[in-house]
């Protein structure tokens, strides 16, 4: 673009602005606040944005391409302003006119409120498959929830996790289009009963609960395309908001009681679970966006396809991400059965031939299981088809498998009274994949081998990516300005160009660069710690980061117990002189979690002790930076050295925060678990910190026995001082941590932290030593963002799209 062009946009933009501001607010720029001024920019960039999304719309039915829809109960992706005012390559115009107007930017961006549609790597892999699908152009959209409260807001209170509503809709949502022409109605509870009609056996459904579906859309722009995507998200409404008679005869909490059980469905992500009612909630989230997502999807396929469904397979693919769409497979037959009349066999045959499956996770506790008596109860025709799944799937191994019964019980979609949603899965979609490479081998070999001898061309592998536009491009512009500088812009489109950039391992003036960004993010995270935790971190310390949920498997504790005893040994050793660290964890307990909270509440006495302790000269500090979202970690990531990902060996599927940390130049401390070895392979051993029990060594303790947690703790005198220092009133008399003290010696330590923590704490000190090297660490650093092509979710969505969805 000429000089002179670009002023006239910015002049343009200007005016269109400032004529905005006047029209949401009513008011001259000059008397607008902060909100009016974020609103009329989110409009402006939405006018733009839609003339686009409906030109996209008209392509993809103009020109029949095979879509793609991602059902998941989670998407979570994060603010998005700036995506998509980078995206339509508007960043300087609106920064300079922003500027020219007496405006600051940052402070207009941070108006807007993470969308609380999600909580954690399951979620925010859907928003970057969505993203980099549109920045491909291909089409495919999103189906999940319109959580009014998101999962919770979490605050640190005397040190504890509380949970208070996220009231993210409080202002409402400018990049959302409530569609309630497009509503269906969900059926739950109810009798059903079969009758002859024209001589087709047919199920009646009667006395249930109707509940509207309302779609919200929410548009996924492509970078620096014309492409974009949509996101829908179904609200629970009532048919009938108000019973007015009920009112009028004086029943006040009758008459707004449907409204509330039916508005309950939508309300937060991952109710509690841990009694009937939310457990039962749940199932009907499940199933709320399921049969929504299906039944619009499959009316719109109809108006397009003469109202023929006979090539539904071949241009449309639904994937289940994880078992909480599982319910698409009864579905999906029920709407073709019941609805369009078809018989089981064409129903089945279009049902496995359009789903496919992503597992997340070999933790059994996560393995979804429903109670038939739920199931049956809440939905009573789902139950049924479910059965008869199950039913043809058993008599199709006694006639084909040779299996005996013993194992043919062990395949069944059904037993001991639940009904297990990855067996469900598996036998409904004909594909079936991990999201790292030994995920995928634990998956085949041990969680699913019974299905995989049976199925071998259903399993796959792709490993999981994340987008760089958002975690590199969007949040750290001063490395994205260095790499652009240095090797051209042929990396914003193929990521594995940042190759190119290990010619620069022995060039001083880009050393310094590199250096001098990661200390300006360092200082940008400094600030947000001082302003939210009151404080003082030095940035020139080493940024020691573990964010991620908290949860028995990923080790917080692990890292916090090795804190502790570095603390012992400088209180021990007060004259000596280490590089100064300073630990930084981030993540949310679940509600009903109480181990998980007590681990938050451990790291939480552990900072108050060290962070207030003058012998240790502020050698390190310890903080829990509370509410861990996308925002934060956009900021977070640019400022790590260390990416702390240090899960049992064998428990993690991938992870994706691994891939955030690596491609913004941090080095990865973990144990060879999930996509940590995929990284190993990519960087080598020289840019890498492995430690710990390898998943074999893991698997051979937990089936075969021989671990004592016992017999560690008395051989090592490190452990047992701090193991008593959880229970000796080290944090104070009432702040005893008993639980954690009994979950690693009374009951052996299942995630074997004390087994890790020699190698762990051998692993740390030599962290010490490296970030001496300054050269040595800039080449690891450097490393890591040069070889992190590979985990680009546009090489993911495109492996995708040839091995498992067949798009292309």
């Amino acid at each position: 673009m000429k000089p002179s062009e670009h002023l006239e946009e910015i002049e343009n933009f200007k005016s269109a602005y400032i004529k905005k501001i006047e029209e949401v607010s009513g008011e001259y720029l000059s008397e607008s606040s902060l909100l009016n001024q974020y609103e009329a920019l989110a409009e402006l960039v939405m006018d733009k944005i839609a003339s686009q999304w409906a030109k996209t719309r008209s392509q993809y039915d103009e020109i029949p391409h095979k879509r793609v829809y991602l059902f998941s109960i989670e998407f979570l992706i994060g603010r998005l302003l700036k995506s998509y005012v980078n995206s339509l390559d508007m960043e300087e115009t609106v920064k300079t006119a922003m500027a020219e107007l007496g405006l600051d930017y940052e402070t207009i961006l941070s108006q807007e409120t993470d969308p609380g549609l999600g909580n954690g790597g399951l979620g925010r892999l859907m928003a970057c498959f969505l993203e980099s699908s549109a920045t491909l152009g291909l089409p495919f959209h999103g189906n999940g929830i319109h959580y009014k409260h998101g999962l919770f807001e979490q605050k640190i209170i005397n040190g504890e996790q509380v949970e208070v509503a996220d009231n993210w809709l409080r202002h409402g949502y400018p990049f959302e289009i409530r569609k309630p022409n497009e509503a269906v109605i969900v059926k739950f509870y109810g009798n059903l009963h079969s009758e002859k009609i024209n001589g087709v056996l047919t199920f009646v459904y009667e006395d249930y609960e109707p509940i509207l579906a309302v779609p919200y859309d929410i548009p996924l722009k492509g970078y620096h395309n014309n492409t974009v995507n949509s996101l829908r998200l179904w609200s629970a409404e009532p048919i009938e908001e108000f019973d007015l008679p009920s009112f009028n005869e004086g029943q006040f909490l009758d008459a707004v009681r449907h409204k509330s059980e039916a508005e309950a469905i939508t309300q937060i992500l991952y109710p509690n679970d841990n009694k009937f009612d939310g457990k039962q909630l749940r199932l009907k989230q499940e199933y709320f966006f399921v049969c929504a997502g299906l039944k619009r999807m499959i009316t719109r396929f109809k108006r397009y396809n003469n109202d023929c469904l006979d090539e539904f397979a071949d241009k449309i693919c639904i994937h289940i991400n994880d078992t909480h769409p599982a319910l698409c497979g009864p579905e999906m037959m029920r709407i073709f059965m019941d609805e369009e009349g078809l018989s089981w066999d064409d129903a089945w045959k279009i049902t496995v031939n359009s789903l496919t499956f992503t597992n997340h996770t070999v933790l059994p506790e996560a393995l979804e299981k429903w109670p038939v008596d739920m199931m049956k109860f809440l939905l009573p025709r789902i139950y049924m088809i479910i059965e008869e799944i199950n039913r043809q799937f058993q008599e199709e191994l006694r006639s084909k498998s040779g299996l005996n019964e013993l194992q043919i019980n062990s395949l069944s979609i059904i037993q001991d009274g639940q009904i297990n949603m990855a067996n469900l899965a598996i036998v409904c979609c004909h594909s079936v994949n991990g999201v790292a490479e030994l995920h995928s081998k634990i998956l085949k070999e041990e969680t699913f081998n019974g299905y995989y001898k049976l199925f071998p061309e259903r399993f796959h592998s792709v490993t999981n990516g994340v987008t760089p536009r958002r975690f590199l491009i969007n949040s750290n512009t001063g490395l994205r300005d260095l790499i652009t500088e240095s090797i051209g812009t042929d990396w914003l489109n193929n990521l594995f160009d940042l190759e190119k950039l290990m010619t620069f391992k022995n060039d001083a003036p880009f050393f310094d660069r590199f250096n001098r960004i990661k200390l300006d993010n360092k200082i940008h995270l400094a600030n947000y710690i001082n302003a939210h935790n009151h404080i003082s971190v030095n940035p020139e310390s080493i940024f020691d980061i573990q964010v991620k949920r908290i949860h028995e498997y990923k080790r917080q504790l692990l890292n916090a117990l090795q804190i502790l005893h570095l603390y012992n040994h400088l209180k021990a050793n007060p004259h000596i002189e280490i590089v100064p660290r300073t630990f930084i964890f981030a993540g949310k307990a679940a509600q009903g979690y109480y181990f998980a909270k007590e681990v938050i509440k451990l790291i939480n006495a552990i900072a108050n002790l060290v962070n207030n302790d003058k012998d240790i000269r502020d050698q390190i500090k310890v903080v829990f930076l509370a509410n861990f979202n996308v925002t934060l970690g956009e900021i977070i990531y640019p400022a790590a050295n260390i990416s702390e990902q240090i899960s049992t060996a064998g428990k993690e599927a991938s992870g994706t925060g691994n891939m955030k940390f690596m491609m913004n130049g941090a080095i990865t401390l973990g144990t060879m678990d999930g996509a940590n070895i995929e990284i190993h392979e990519a960087v080598g051993d020289n840019n890498i910190l492995t430690f710990g029990l390898s998943s074999d060594e893991v698997s051979h303790f937990e089936k075969h026995g021989g671990y004592s947690s016992v017999q560690i703790y008395e051989n090592d005198h490190r452990i047992q001082k701090i193991m008593h220092q959880l229970i000796d009133g080290t944090f104070g008399h009432l702040a005893s941590f008993q639980s954690v003290y009994d979950s690693l010696l009374l009951y052996n330590d299942t995630y074997f932290v004390l087994k890790d923590f020699d190698s762990y704490a051998t692993a740390q000190h030599h962290i010490n030593e490296l970030f001496k090297d300054k050269n040595k660490w800039f080449e690891m650093s450097l490393s890591n963002v040069a070889y992190s092509g590979l985990f680009s979710s546009d090489r993911a969505i495109l492996e995708y799209q040839k091995n498992i969805w067949k798009t292309l």
